[in-house]
């Protein structure tokens, strides 16, 4: 059997460079991967991406849109200021503005940030002590995850400076009361790094609801784990081959992300 690998989307539109193109499809498939899994919360959160070749764009999904209904081309370009550069008659999210463009803006490392409210990862947030690293993904997040105190549904800008102080250099962030954000240097690697995070807050809320404690991973453990997991040099692309699997998925049930 052949594998299919990506990008298999058809050539960009005459007004668009292939590179945004690429970048389009591949999000636009990312929203349906979220779709898939459960990972929704109506019309609200959002996933984003850089422009490729452009200094200071990011695409998000249009404000109004369930995430089965994104695709390629309604994607919505903005710049860090929250100024729509692309012909939609779609608005965007403000509080999804303040907090894509503060971490876009202050980690040019990052290609991509993605902020949900599963169930899961928004019970863990709402947890006094948070994530306990006492399970095989909670293990791999080895003083990865960042915290940042709630202070609202997210619209005073001048709650920028203290997101992005509180993330610093880490990758994952657990918005306390509020939800999960990861990012990445590419869609992928942030992917995976979400996807290892909410299925340590799946198991950890899984294990503490039957009220016995919860054996314990020793840091020694859990460090290892993260090196193993994560820092190895063949991982350097975390997660493609586990979001093109899943890409795969979704185009045998449906692609007209592709469009």
């Amino acid at each position: 059997m052949t594998v299919q690998t990506y990008p298999p989307m058809g050539p960009a539109p005459s007004f668009m460079t292939e590179a945004e193109w690429q970048a389009r499809v591949e999000l636009a498939a990312c929203y349906r991967i979220f779709d898939h899994l459960g990972w929704v919360e109506m019309i609200f959160n959002h996933i984003t991406v850089r422009v490729p070749e452009e200094e200071g764009t990011l695409l998000i999904n249009p404000f109004g849109l369930m995430y089965h209904e994104v695709t390629a081309s309604n994607l919505v370009k903005i710049d860090f200021e929250g100024n729509i550069l692309s012909n939609s008659s779609w608005p965007v999210n403000e509080a999804g503005l303040l907090i894509h463009t503060a971490l876009h803006a202050s980690r040019p490392d990052t290609e991509c940030v993605m902020h949900t409210h599963t169930t899961a990862g928004t019970g863990v947030a709402c947890l006094a002590e948070g994530l306990a690293p006492d399970n095989f993904y909670a293990a791999q997040l080895h003083e990865m995850v960042a915290y940042h105190d709630f202070e609202g549904i997210t619209v005073d800008p001048g709650e920028r400076s203290r997101l992005v102080e509180d993330l610093g250099q880490r990758n994952l962030m657990i918005l306390r009361n509020h939800g999960l954000l990861a990012l990445g240097p590419t869609l992928p690697a942030a992917f995976s790094a979400l996807w290892t995070l909410q299925r340590a807050c799946e198991i950890q809320l899984a294990a503490q609801s039957v009220g016995q404690p919860l054996a314990k991973v020793s840091n020694e453990a859990a460090a290892q784990s993260t090196k193993e997991s994560f820092q190895m040099g063949d991982r350097t692309d975390a997660g493609r081959s586990l979001f093109e699997a899943l890409r795969r998925k979704i185009d045998h049930i449906e692609s007209s992300y592709h469009n």
